[in-house]
């Protein structure tokens, strides 16, 4: 097992002993060019990139933003601002301009390295003036104040600073559902605690591989990434774009993967829309037959090679989860939050449970309030929010505790199941109090639906929001289409409610033509739904929705 008394850099100086060699960062270019980056090439470009930071004269501790999408310069930037004895501050590649000033103000960075980016014009306005900034290699073209070549004229740094275990490494914003983002504060113990853990509880190692994709500015991406290639030696490969994306993932052929839920059903969703549900899940359960066509569609998927399945953020349904069973590919439950390096609780691939994410991980203590809120505590916990004692002191006891804000209930062996959030449980008109979450997961078993949305604050019944696949979008604009697709839904409003107590059930099911997602607000950067949003968006019609009872309604459509 991995020293959790390790740090990030230490670990980093132990593969670069153990492994010069290796190749460990491989990042794709347009047109195919592939860059491929052994530990000491890595080694050498952090220490010049860290060399250029002490040039600039930063008091120690001073804030440097990290503003890209996944490439291997990132995770170089931020080695190289550890290096050099600062902090990492990293913002989502998709924020406004207002919210990249609102961070980068609130941090108080001195410096942005700026990579990756879709919509650098619409972003660069937020940036303050007096922000020195610096282009990663991908970076898109602007006035920059350096380049990456410029830094990398300097002479590499000697003797760098390994830091103390007290010190602070990183502050992450979170995204939220709702409100201003918070500065999560985490020093290098906290990473050490986290890194070093994670890789033993699944004897994760060199040899193995894995497609950084989702955000690194997101605390899960960074813990399954980063700091796990830090205390593995595993090999990281990233992806080009949206459009290369199953390309990319072939290429790396991982042998750990980790998704969001929505990542799981678009997967599936893929393969349904070029094999028939219902052929292929009778195929599936043939013995020998089954077997080999669960192969043959992993290896469709690039997911052929995976060891460790692994799904975040929110929850998997139950549904989505048995389907890649019948594949043969068991994806386990992980929960954990920003602010304790998603570092929680996580499933047993040797003991999955239907409906129950797992045990507490290594080195954490668990308890439920009397309102039934999953608290935790370990060597991941967050310092606190950056400058603001206040919200800090919300969230943590004084007996060193986080409060998750989540329902939950355990096993008598230690198991979890989350049971909502405390925030999101709402109350009807006829005072009855309903979580939408468990409601939500039942209905996202359905092939056709690829998100919902539970409302129902003061309505006499909650309202079930939809929207479908892209194919099911497609079949839904022709008449027949629509109204098999409807006798479907409607099956599936009946057998949710079925399940469902009185003041639970659902009044209907409406199906929204809009499409949620990130670019229009609907979506957070991980892909959680932001409820306010769309509860905001459709409440002017909701009360005409709620005269029509067990119906199926489409909204928005031709």
């Amino acid at each position: 097992m991995p020293d959790q008394h390790v740090l990030p850099l230490t670990a980093f100086a132990q593969r670069l002993a153990e492994q010069p060699q290796q190749t460990y960062l491989t990042q794709p270019y347009p047109g195919g060019r592939l860059e491929r980056l052994s530990f000491t090439e890595v080694d050498d470009q952090v220490r010049r990139v860290a060399a250029w930071l002490q040039s600039l004269q930063l008091p120690a501790g001073s804030r440097i933003a990290i503003i890209s999408k996944n490439c291997a310069h990132w995770l170089i930037s931020d080695l190289a601002i550890w290096m050099a004895g600062h902090v990492s501050v990293p913002l989502y590649p998709n924020l406004t301009a207002e919210s990249v000033r609102q961070v980068l103000e609130h941090a108080e960075a001195q410096v942005a390295i700026i990579g990756k980016l879709d919509a650098w014009p619409s972003m660069a306005p937020g940036v303050p003036e007096g922000v020195i900034t610096l282009a990663m290699p991908l970076a898109p073209e602007g006035a920059f104040d350096r380049t990456w070549q410029d830094a990398l004229a300097h002479a590499p740094l000697s003797g760098a600073w390994q830091g103390q275990a007290e010190d602070l490494a990183t502050i992450i914003y979170t995204s939220g559902t709702t409100g201003v983002p918070k500065g999560v504060m985490h020093n290098f113990a906290n990473f050490a605690f986290t890194g070093s853990q994670a890789v033993s509880l699944f004897d994760v190692n060199r040899n193995d591989r894995v497609l950084s994709y989702l955000p690194l500015s997101h605390v899960a991406e960074r813990v399954f990434v980063e700091l796990a290639s830090l205390y593995s030696g595993q090999q990281v490969f990233f992806a080009e774009s949206l459009d290369t994306f199953m390309a990319d993932l072939q290429r790396a052929k991982p042998t750990v993967f980790f998704a969001v839920p929505r990542i799981w059903s678009k997967f599936q969703m893929g393969v349904y829309e070029r094999v028939s549900p219902k052929a292929l899940n009778l195929l599936l359960k043939l013995s020998l037959l089954g077997a080999r066509m669960g192969r043959k569609v992993l290896a469709g998927l690039g997911l052929n090679h995976v060891r460790y399945a692994v799904s975040g953020a929110a929850p998997l349904p139950d549904a989505v989860q048995r389907w890649y069973a019948l594949l043969g590919l068991d994806v386990i439950e992980a929960y954990g939050m920003t602010e304790n390096c998603g570092y929680s609780h996580i499933g047993r691939p040797d003991a999955p449970r239907q409906g129950w994410i797992g045990p507490n991980n290594p080195g954490v203590t668990v308890r439920l309030s009397d309102q039934g809120e999953v608290q935790v505590k370990s060597g991941a916990t967050m310092l606190g929010y950056f400058k603001d004692p206040e919200r800090t002191a919300e969230v943590l006891t004084a007996d060193g505790f986080l409060r998750t804000g989540d329902k939950g209930e355990q096993s008598g062996d230690g198991y979890l199941r989350l049971t909502g959030r405390i925030k999101d449980i709402f109350k009807t008109s006829k005072g009855k109090y309903v979580a939408p979450a468990p409601i939500e997961n039942r209905l996202a078993a359905h092939e056709r639906l690829e998100q919902v949305c539970v409302a129902g604050d003061n309505l006499p019944q909650a309202l079930g929001l939809c929207v479908l696949s892209e194919m099911a979008r497609e079949q839904a604009n022709s008449s027949d289409g629509r109204k098999a697709l409807g006798q479907s839904l409607e099956q599936l409003l009946a057998h949710t409610n079925s399940q469902l107590d009185k003041h639970e059930q659902l009044h209907s099911l409406v199906v929204v033509s809009d499409v949620w997602a990130v670019e229009n607000g609907f979506l957070t950067p991980t892909l959680k739904i932001k409820r306010n949003v769309v509860e905001d968006t459709y409440r002017e019609h909701f009360e005409r929705w709620s005269t029509q009872a067990n119906k199926v309604q489409w909204h928005g459509f031709a």
